[in-house]
C-alpha cells in the first residue's frame, strides 16, 4: 500500500514524462575556489573542526576507537595530499598554503595524509641532485612546515607517512640500488642498511622543529598518526630484487630456523627442498606459485618465518619511534592493501600497533575492465573489501580509497562508503587524493584518475560526507559479529583461490557487513566454525534500518540512506520508482545519479532551516573519448570539466511546520546561481525543481 500511495504522489507531483526523458547533455561546471574564499558561502563546514588541531593534547585510543586527550570520541574525515597531475604541488608554495588549508576546512576535512614526502625535491623533502637521499631540502621543509601550521591552525590533523616512494641510491650505501623498487618494497622490511636509513629519515623529520608552531613533530599533538610505511608487506614466494637480497633473506631464514626448529625438522626441510647437504642453506620458495604445490611443512615454516620477520620489523620501528624519538603520535604499521589475496598475514604482523588500516579502490585504472557500477555488485564493493580488516578493540582507519575517474558511476563512491563506514563504526576515511594546484597553474579539469580537487561531484559529496561521518548521522550497527582464526588458518588463507576474495574465509556471507558490524576477534585463537545465516535477498538492510542496498539485474542497483539528518538515493533511481526516504523522494531524467539531502543546522531534516542537496551524475573532461570496450580513455580530454546535470524534481515531505520552501542552485564557488525558486506545495509535500547546471543546491525552509 505504501508503494502504491508513494507512486501516485510522485506521478501527480512530478509527471510521468520525466521517466522517459532523454539523458541530459554534459555541460561545463568548473570549481572556483578563489571566488569561494572571496566572500562568505552558505557551504562552509569549517565549524565541524575543533581548531586548532590537537589543542587538548595527542589523540589516543579509548574503548577501541580514536579519542581526544580528554577521552572524547573523534572521527577523522579527509584526504591524501599528492601531486600526480600537472600543476599540482603536494608541498605548496607559501602563497598557496593558507589558501588550500582554508579550502579543505570549508569542505569539512579534519585530517590530511601526507604521503610521498620522501621523494626528491621539488616534489618531496629529499634534497635533489645528490648521490644519496640522506638530507632534507631546507626550502622544501620550510614550505611544508608552513603548510602544516596552516592546516593545524584550522583544526586539520596530520597523518605522516615515513616510507612510501623513496628512491634509494648507491650513495646511500645500499646494495644494488638500481634494482630496488620505489620505497624498496619488501626489501626494506629486512635489509639492515635500508632499516638504518628509514630510522635516520624518521629522526630527521620527526625531531625537526617547525618554526611556525614552535614544536618538533614528535611533540606536536596535531600529528595524529605516524605510518611506518605505505603498502609494504613480504610473504611466502617473495622475489628479491637481486641475488644480494635473495642471499641476505635466505641467511635470515636459516638463522631463524636454528632458533625455531629442531635439527630433525631442519633436516626434513632440506629433504623437502631437495637439498640433502646439511651444510647448504635451506632455500626459500622463490615465487608465489610454488607455495600452492609445496609440502605443507615447508609452506607453514616459511609462512611463520615471514610473519616473524614482518612483526619484528614493525615492532622495532614502533619502539624506535616511541623510545628513541619520544614520538607521542599513534602508530600505524602499514595497510591491508591487496584484496586479490588474503590480508590476514599482514594483519597478524601489525596487530600490536595502535591502529589497523585498509586500502582499496573500485575498479582501479590498472584493472582495465569495463567500468561498471558498484551499486550493482554489493558483495565486491569497497564496503565489503575494507570491512575484512577491522579488529575488535582496535581503531580501524581507511587511509586510501576512491572510485577512480573516469567512470560514469564514480559519484556513488563517497556517499556509499561514508554511510557504511559509519555503520561499521570506523574511525577514519581519507580519500585518495586531493592535489593542491599552484596559483599560477590552476586548471579546471580532472588531471589523473585519483585527484578529486577539480571533480565537481566528488568535492560536493566530500562536504556532504563530512556532515554524515563526523556527526555520526548513520548509527553504528546494533549488532557486532566477530570471527576468529587459527594461526594455521591465517597462513592457509594465502593458498585460497581468488574466487574466495575479498574475505578469504570459506562460508562467510558477504552480505553480513552490509547488515551488521564485523570485526576480527583473534588471529591466533579457535576457528569460527559457523557464520550467521543472514539473508542476501535484495534489498539488504542494515540492522539499524537506516541503510538498504537494492541489487539484481544490471543497472538496477540502488543504495538508500534514511537517517534524521541525512537521506540519500544513490544509483539507478528509475529502476525503483517507489524508492523514497522518510523526508525525500525524486524522479529524474538521468539513468544514474547520487542525490544526498543533509541538514546544515545540526537538527533533523524535518526541523532544519537549511539543507544541502548534492545531486551528481557523470563527470568528464571536455573532449574525452573512451576506447571501444569502455575500459580506458583514448583521449583524456581537457578543460573545462563537464557534468551531466541531474535533471528532474526532488520532493521533500513531512517538514514540521514548514510555511515556505525555496531552493537555490549553487555555482562552482558554492555561491548562489540565480535567484531562489519557490517549491510547489501539495499537502505535506514540497516539490523542488532540479534543472540547473550544478551539483549542489541550498534549500531554505521558513517555519
Amino acid at each position: 500500500m505504501r508503494s502504491i500511495i508513494l507512486t501516485q504522489v510522485l506521478t501527480l507531483a512530478l509527471g510521468s514524462s520525466l521517466l522517459h526523458a532523454q539523458t541530459p547533455a554534459p555541460q561545463p561546471f568548473p570549481l572556483d575556489y578563489v571566488d569561494m574564499l572571496a566572500s562568505p558561502s552558505p557551504i562552509d563546514l569549517s565549524y565541524l573542526l575543533d581548531a586548532p588541531a590537537g589543542k587538548l593534547g595527542f589523540l589516543r585510543v579509548a574503548n577501541g576507537h580514536l579519542a581526544t586527550a580528554d577521552g572524547k570520541r573523534i572521527r577523522l574525515w579527509g584526504v591524501n595530499i599528492t601531486d600526480w597531475s600537472a600543476g599540482s604541488r603536494q608541498i605548496p608554495d607559501k602563497v598557496d598554503a593558507a589558501f588550500w588549508a582554508q579550502v579543505l576546512a570549508r569542505f569539512g576535512v579534519n585530517c590530511v595524509r601526507l604521503q610521498f614526502l620522501d621523494l626528491p625535491a621539488p616534489r618531496g623533502l629529499i634534497t635533489a641532485h645528490r648521490a644519496d637521499t640522506r638530507s632534507l631540502d631546507p626550502d622544501q621543509i620550510d614550505r611544508e612546515d608552513f603548510f602544516i601550521a596552516q592546516l593545524e591552525q584550522r583544526g586539520i590533523y596530520i597523518d605522516f607517512n615515513l616510507l612510501v616512494g623513496r628512491p634509494f641510491l648507491a650513495g646511500d650505501g645500499v646494495a644494488d640500488a638500481d634494482k630496488l623498487r620505489e620505497g624498496a618494497k619488501g626489501t626494506s622490511l629486512f635489509d639492515h642498511r635500508l632499516i638504518e636509513l628509514q630510522q635516520e629519515y624518521a629522526r630527521q623529520l620527526l625531531t625537526h622543529r617547525n618554526p611556525y608552531t614552535g614544536r618538533s613533530y614528535s611533540d606536536d599533538p596535531a600529528i595524529a598518526i605516524v605510518e611506518v610505511n605505505n603498502e609494504n608487506a613480504i610473504n611466502v614466494g617473495y622475489r628479491a630484487p637481486s641475488r644480494f637480497y635473495a642471499q641476505e633473506l635466505e641467511t635470515l631464514y636459516n638463522q631463524w630456523l636454528v632458533l625455531h626448529r629442531s635439527p630433525a625438522q631442519i633436516t626434513e626441510l632440506h629433504a623437502l627442498a631437495s637439498v640433502p647437504d646439511p651444510a647448504t642453506p635451506v632455500p626459500l620458495l622463490s615465487w608465489r606459485g610454488q607455495a600452492a604445490t609445496a609440502a605443507p611443512e615447508r609452506f607453514h615454516t616459511e609462512a611463520e618465518f615471514f610473519n616473524d620477520l614482518q612483526r619484528n620489523y614493525f615492532d622495532s620501528m614502533r619502539m624506535f619511534l616511541q623510545q628513541s624519538l619520544h614520538d607521542h603520535s599513534l602508530i600505524l604499521a602499514t595497510a591491508d592493501h591487496s584484496h586479490s589475496n588474503s590480508g590476514y598475514p599482514i594483519l597478524m604482523a601489525t596487530a600490536d600497533n595502535d591502529i589497523l588500516d585498509g586500502h582499496t579502490y573500485w575498479q582501479h585504472p590498472e584493472m582495465y575492465v569495463h567500468k561498471s557500477p558498484m551499486v550493482d555488485d554489493p558483495s565486491d564493493s569497497t564496503v565489503v573489501e575494507l570491512s575484512r580488516s577491522a579488529m575488535a578493540g582496535k581503531p580501524y582507519t581507511v587511509s586510501e580509497v576512491n572510485n577512480p575517474f573516469p567512470n560514469n558511476y564514480d559519484a556513488e563512491g563517497i556517499p556509499v562508503l561514508a554511510a557504511y563506514g559509519a555503520l561499521q563504526d570506523w574511525d577514519a576515511i581519507l580519500w585518495y587524493t586531493f592535489e593542491p594546484k599552484q596559483s599560477s597553474a590552476a586548471s579546471p579539469y580532472v588531471g589523473d584518475p585519483f585527484d578529486i580537487s577539480q571533480h565537481p561531484v566528488k568535492m560536493a559529496e566530500l562536504a556532504a560526507g563530512a556532515l554524515l561521518f563526523l556527526r555520526g548521522d548513520v548509527e553504528p550497527a546494533r549488532t557486532t559479529l566477530t570471527r576468529s582464526y587459527t594461526r594455521k588458518q591465517v597462513f592457509d588463507s594465502m593458498l585460497l583461490p581468488t574466487t574466495d576474495r575479498p574475505y578469504f574465509t570459506p562460508g562467510f556471507p558477504l552480505s553480513l557487513p552490509l547488515q551488521h558490524e564485523v570485526r576480527i576477534a583473534s588471529l591466533d585463537g579457535p576457528r569460527t566454525q559457523k557464520f550467521p545465516n543472514v539473508s542476501s535477498t535484495s534489498p539488504i538492510r542494515s540492522d539499524t534500518h537506516q541503510l538498504a542496498w537494492f541489487s539484481g539485474a544490471p543497472h538496477t542497483g540502488l543504495v538508500t540512506v534514511d537517517t534524521p539528518r541525512t537521506q540519500s538515493l544513490i544509483g539507478f533511481l528509475n529502476a525503483h520508482p517507489d524508492a523514497a526516504d522518510t523526508n525525500i523522494a525524486a524522479v529524474i531524467q538521468n539513468p544514474f545519479a547520487a542525490i544526498q539531502v543533509t541538514a546544515l543546522d545540526g537538527v533533523s531534516i524535518a526541523k532544519a532551516h537549511h539543507l544541502l542537496v548534492v545531486a551528481g551524475s557523470t563527470v568528464a573532461n571536455s573532449g574525452a573519448e573512451w576506447n571501444s570496450v569502455g575500459t580506458a580513455l583514448t583521449d583524456w580530454g581537457k578543460a573545462p570539466v563537464t557534468i551531466e546535470p541531474v535533471r528532474g524534481q526532488l520532493v521533500l515531505r513531512n517538514l514540521d511546520g514548514a510555511r515556505a520552501v525555496t531552493v537555490t542552485a549553487l555555482n562552482g564557488a558554492a555561491h548562489p546561481l540565480g535567484k531562489p525558486v519557490m517549491a510547489t506545495r501539495s499537502s505535506n509535500t514540497w516539490t523542488l525543481p532540479l534543472h540547473h547546471i550544478t551539483t549542489w543546491y541550498l534549500v531554505t525552509i521558513q517555519r
